[in-house]
């Protein structure tokens, strides 16, 4: 915000996107960096769409991380993720997967494309194949209900100063969330 207020003071060009980790497992950016890209007109480019790799499709409830998955070297360096969290996420990403004849990371990349203020995302194609299916992530839309099934499997409780807003009815009818 600070970056938008001094381009309008001295008349510079105002920035009209950002960089922001985003993902089902990560949705902390809706509670506040949302809402200014929605109120100052600046979308996102999301990196890591995917979660660190963990909405691949390829972990799974009751098995270990494959071998072979990057994973395994780079999970102590994104956002933690509750195990059951992500168990559930990944539930409903495969009851959607089988419902649209997609595959699970197409279907949480267009859960993101679908967002307010997500103009594209960065994706981390390890190979061809990775590359070719996470681009047939384009060209469809999800439906409202999957759509709500998935907000509702990767939802959390916002940390404070947020949280008023699921809490406080007040709160929430005078500023209501993106989404």
């Amino acid at each position: 915000m600070k970056s938008l207020a001094i381009a309008d003071r001295h008349g510079w060009p105002r920035h009209v996107v950002h960089q922001v980790y985003y993902s089902l497992t990560g949705r902390d950016y809706e509670w506040e960096l949302m809402p200014l890209g929605l109120d100052q007109k600046v979308g996102a480019l999301v990196w890591s769409p995917l979660g660190w790799g963990r909405l691949t499709g390829k972990i799974r409830r009751g098995k270990p991380i494959p071998q072979g998955s990057r994973l395994h070297d780079t999970a102590q360096w994104g956002p933690p993720v509750d195990e059951e969290r992500l168990y559930r996420i990944v539930d409903a990403l495969d009851a959607v997967a089988a419902e649209t004849g997609r595959s699970v990371p197409q279907v949480a990349i267009a859960w993101l494309l679908a967002r307010p203020t997500v103009s594209s995302v960065i994706i981390g194609a390890r190979n061809e194949a990775q590359l070719r299916d996470n681009l047939g992530a384009v060209g469809w839309k999800l439906e409202p209900e999957q759509i709500a099934r998935l907000d509702t499997a990767s939802d959390v409780m916002p940390a404070y100063p947020y949280y008023p807003y699921r809490t406080q009815e007040g709160f929430a009818r005078l500023n209501p969330m993106p989404v």
